[in-house]
């Protein structure tokens, strides 16, 4: 049902506009009611962070416009930023084509990691080298 609910989307002219309630009705939330989204800069574009939502917290960044996230650890709404003064605010969200995946482009505020570095994706892989770099500078928040 929500596969083909996207499906349907496809042939649509740019510039349709589709219910946003119905388009979020039809997300594809796992068997723990959680949907993977993907924090992007949207001035750089660099990905800075990979978390999930529920869809409250789905619904809450998008009346905010500040960035929360499901805490799988700690099993309640984590808006982002509230104890670090890191926050992130929400300049767009996309849903990809499947509707498993939301993608957000952000501002952050400070970094996006919680070890202090600009983006939680700081370990390179170096495949010829068969090693692993880190980049960016390790900082207690």
């Amino acid at each position: 049902m929500q596969r083909d609910f996207f499906i349907g989307l496809e042939q649509l002219k740019h510039g349709s506009a589709i219910d946003l309630g119905e388009v979020i009705a039809h997300l594809a939330f796992n068997e723990q009611g959680l949907i993977p989204v993907i924090s992007q800069d949207a001035s750089s574009g660099e990905v800075l962070m990979f978390a999930w939502m529920n869809q409250a917290a789905l619904l809450q960044t998008l009346a905010t416009q500040r960035m929360t996230y499901w805490s799988r650890s700690r099993q309640q709404l984590w808006v982002k930023g509230e104890s670090s003064g890191h926050c992130q605010q929400l300049i767009d969200m996309s849903f990809d084509c499947d509707g498993d995946v939301v993608l957000c482009r952000i501002q952050q505020q400070g970094p996006a990691c919680h070890t202090g570095r600009p983006s939680c994706f700081y370990l390179d892989v170096e495949h010829d080298a068969q090693q692993v770099i880190v980049k960016g500078e390790y900082q207690v928040s």
